[in-house]
């Protein structure tokens, strides 16, 4: 025999979920916050190498790979834009973009022992830019990429050239969406 509900959960059980619906509505609304404008109106841009971590490193040498892949990666796609223009020094820049290829811990698996940290700990491979204002140093925009894990070397080489050509992929669209 089918079970009848009674009228009066419905319109109830409606009125729960209202809230809910226009909270996620709402979410998805928002509008994004500007652009800042050192972004907007920079025409001349030096590109810095940061560097990796230790942990990187350490990697990018067992996989034989170089260790300015993030910054290689990064200039050269800007140089192949046209615009904005690459400088050569920061005191000639609008922007200064600080270039790193690091590895933060996300995870550890317990315990005190170096070995067994090191045995569980799990890491997440990111390329990063991270866009200074070059008059006030101040830092303006941060843009990361994790790198898909893998097995095997050649597949970590690839994920990380596909993680160093997503980031200039994205700078170009900060900077596209933020040209006049």
């Amino acid at each position: 025999m089918p079970r009848i509900v009674p009228s009066a959960v419905l319109p109830a059980a409606f009125a729960l979920l209202i809230p809910i619906l226009h909270a996620q509505t709402a979410l998805t609304t928002q509008p994004h916050g500007p652009v800042p404008a050192p972004i907007t109106a920079a025409q001349k841009i030096f590109i810095a190498n940061g560097g990796m971590d230790a942990f990187s490193l350490q990697a990018f040498e067992e996989l034989d790979l170089n260790g300015t892949s993030a910054y290689d990666t990064l200039y050269n796609a800007v140089k192949s834009w046209g615009q904005p223009q690459l400088v050569s020094s920061p005191a000639d820049a609008d922007l200064v973009l600080l270039v790193r290829f690091t590895a933060p811990l996300v995870g550890e698996g317990g315990g005190w022992s170096f070995q067994h940290i090191l045995a569980t700990t799990k890491w997440q491979f990111q390329t990063q830019v991270t866009i200074y204002d070059a008059k006030t140093h101040l830092p303006l925009w941060t843009l990361t990429q994790p790198v898909r894990p893998a097995n095997l070397k050649n597949t970590w080489r690839k994920n990380i050239a596909t993680a160093d050509a997503a980031l200039a992929g994205d700078l170009k669209s900060l900077l596209a969406s933020a040209a006049p």
